[in-house]
């Protein structure tokens, strides 16, 4: 039996040897011819079409992230979408094999990373990237520290077919094919396909322009009617030919629209509701930028502590603003701009690193007139926005930029600590000729939020909660740290015999959380339980404001306000001359102010591309609306328009020199 067993053993094995070696060579057959399949279609027609269909759907995502985040996606945008993916892949098809497939793979990383790139920005600042802030990659530490808590894992999908490709390539599963013979029918077919696609392309290109001119302003318009290739294209076009944009290219006929503009404000909103006319003359001024404080933080708790128990208190005491509206969904420099120059921003900060040279009716030369000490504080270094040289132009006398102030020992986010800015502004303050206007810039909540520097954690008086290490609870910390430095800036100037007979007005340069931040929705859903979209986009561009007058108590303004209307209501306080300005006075009975993207807002209305009632959201249809009130709103867009125009080609064509 044993050797019975032995004899057919090694039969076995043999046999055993055999079928390995059957299944070893079956599966590297199978693996060839995978292989084959996959370099067939990797080098065929099919290749690019496949992409072309891949980067549709990719649009279609970004389109959902972005523009149409709470709304379906416009028939028209889709359509130009396909249009234009159409034509380009057509235009591929038409290429020689090895050209075809390493266009297809060039084009596609371009176009996923303009999408992933225009996504993480409009998640930052709710616009989409312009060829133009090539310029401003010197000051792109601002979003940089903040990419962390911008991209989300679902993103990924924007380059997944990439690093597929990717692998496939390093691992030889496919290869890019030497250029293949074709006869002359095969040519002249891809010849005329090619040419066909060209000429359609460049007939899209110039639709998707003209659709951009009808809505200069406005980006996500500009998306939705071109779609977001043809918003670039028209953008690259507009960076070329930037005076294209200006409508004005003269002062005589601007200032002649300008006047009128002027004059029909003053006879419909010329009364002032306070006469306040020249209470401020000759006192002293502070005007106080604050880095990133929406107004939904102020008067607002979390676990049983006030979030800002200062800015409550000296809103409380004096004049509270609460509908003071930001000027860009971008740069603290925007916010400054509007401020000083009370006209709209060049987009993303370009008015400070592009037109700064430009002639301005800024707020300095007013109160340099007026007879004041001007100054201009911030704790940061005079190369960032080009700051220095931005307030040399101004002709600012005291510059107090980073390197000015003795002490530097604690920097918050890079930059000086918001208590160190401000016990030492004091003191220079304390030196200053009187009276003085000193604009302070604070700058530790600043995003990320982190407050990264800052040595004694215990200035951070609140518990957040659920919220805490996320990005909204790193910003409730933060802004309860920026508050904590500002109790210590208003106990200094008492103590400095510089609070009780100067005017303090406060506000915040921009947005520090986005639009539909979840954490932000859920916390403000806990007081505002019937939270519209509308009221989600006005909370995202509502910032803190507040003012102290001397004498002047316990006034609250709850008409929309903007940072144009700053240098305007200074001028009306000192009784100066508010010069070439597009803002109108605060305590006037104007109504309605404007952003630079289009955006309207009123007492009763909101415009973002469509107009909405503020009180409860809903879509306002013009047509059915009575005669008067439809007049009204139409104005309303007619001065929006108008005064765009007037500022944009002041800065292009520096038309007030």
């Amino acid at each position: 039996m044993e050797e019975k067993i032995e004899k057919e053993n090694p039969e076995k094995k043999e046999k055993l040897k055999k079928t390995k070696e059957i299944d070893k060579k079956e599966k590297k057959i199978a693996i060839e011819n995978i292989k084959r399949v996959a370099n067939r279609f990797f080098n065929s027609i099919g290749f690019p079409i496949f992409i072309g269909i891949l980067l549709f759907l990719k649009t279609i995502f970004f389109y959902l992230n972005t523009i149409s985040i709470r709304e379906t996606i416009d028939k028209a945008t889709v359509l130009g979408t396909i249009a234009f993916l159409a034509t380009v892949f057509c235009m591929i098809c038409a290429l020689p094999n090895r050209g075809r497939t390493v266009t297809t793979i060039v084009v596609d990383i371009l176009l996923s990373i303009i999408l992933f790139a225009d996504n993480v920005y409009h998640t930052y600042s709710s616009s989409v990237l312009s060829v133009a802030q090539i310029m401003n990659l010197q000051y792109g530490e601002e979003i940089m520290d903040t990419l962390p808590m911008l991209i989300q894992a679902k993103e990924i999908l924007y380059f997944l077919d990439i690093l597929l490709i990717i692998v496939l390539l390093c691992t030889k599963v496919v290869k890019i094919q030497k250029k293949a013979k074709t006869n002359w029918k095969m040519k002249l077919a891809k010849t005329t396909v090619g040419i066909i696609a060209i000429v359609l392309f460049l007939k899209i290109d110039v639709d998707f322009i003209e659709k951009t001119k009808e809505d200069p302003f406005n980006k996500d318009m500009q998306v939705k009617k071109s779609t977001i290739y043809g918003y670039h294209i028209s953008d690259i076009e507009n960076t070329i030919n930037i005076k294209k944009q200006a409508k004005y290219t003269t002062k005589e006929v601007l200032l002649a629209d300008y006047d009128k503009l002027k004059e029909e404000y003053d006879e419909k909103y010329g009364k002032t509701n306070y006469d306040l006319q020249g209470i401020a003359k000759e006192k002293n001024v502070i005007i106080l930028q604050l880095e990133s404080i929406q107004n939904f933080v102020i008067h607002k708790e979390i676990n049983g502590k006030e979030i800002t128990p200062n800015l409550n208190k000296f809103i409380n005491e004096n004049i509270e603003i609460s509908n003071m509206f930001m000027q860009s969904y971008s740069s603290t420099a925007d916010s400054e701009f509007s401020t000083v120059t009370s006209l709209y921003p060049m987009e993303n900060g370009m008015s400070y690193s592009r037109y700064y040279t430009n002639a301005y009716d800024d707020i300095f030369t007013m109160f340099d007139n007026a007879g004041y000490t001007t100054s201009y504080m911030h704790g940061n270094h005079g190369f960032f926005w080009n700051r220095e040289n931005v307030y040399k132009n101004f002709e600012v006398e005291n510059i107090e930029l980073k390197d000015s102030f003795a002490d530097t020992s604690e920097n918050i986010m890079g930059y000086l600590s918001d208590e160190l800015l401000y016990t030492q502004a004091v003191e220079k303050l304390k030196g200053y000729d009187m009276p003085f206007v000193s604009y302070i810039v604070s700058a530790s909540s600043h995003t990320s939020f982190s407050l990264d520097g800052l040595e004694d954690r215990s200035k951070v008086s609140i518990d957040v909660g659920k919220y805490k290490d996320t990005f909204f609870g790193n910003y409730l910390e933060s802004v309860n740290y920026a508050d904590y430095a500002f109790g210590i800036f208003i106990d200094k100037l008492k103590e400095a015999n510089l609070y009780d007979d100067t005017v303090i007005l406060l506000f915040g340069d921009h947005n520090g959380m986005d639009m539909y931040n979840e954490e932000m929705l859920d916390f403000l859903q806990e007081t505002e339980l019937n939270l519209t979209d509308t009221d989600i986009k006005l909370n995202y561009i509502r910032v803190a404001c507040g003012m102290k007058i001397p004498g002047i108590e316990n006034i609250k303004i709850e008409k929309p306000v903007s940072k144009l209307d700053i240098k305007p209501t200074f001028a009306y306080l000192i009784d100066g001359d508010e010069g070439f300005s597009l803002g109108t006075n605060m305590f006037t009975r104007k109504d309605f102010i404007c952003l630079n993207n289009e955006r309207i807002v009123t007492s009763r209305y909101y415009f973002d591309e469509k107009w909405y009632q503020i009180k409860n959201g809903a879509e306002i249809k013009l047509e059915e609306l009575p005669q008067d009130e439809r007049k009204l709103l139409e104005d309303y867009y007619e001065k929006m328009r108008k005064e765009l125009d007037i500022s944009i080609s002041i800065s292009i064509n520096n038309l007030l020199k």
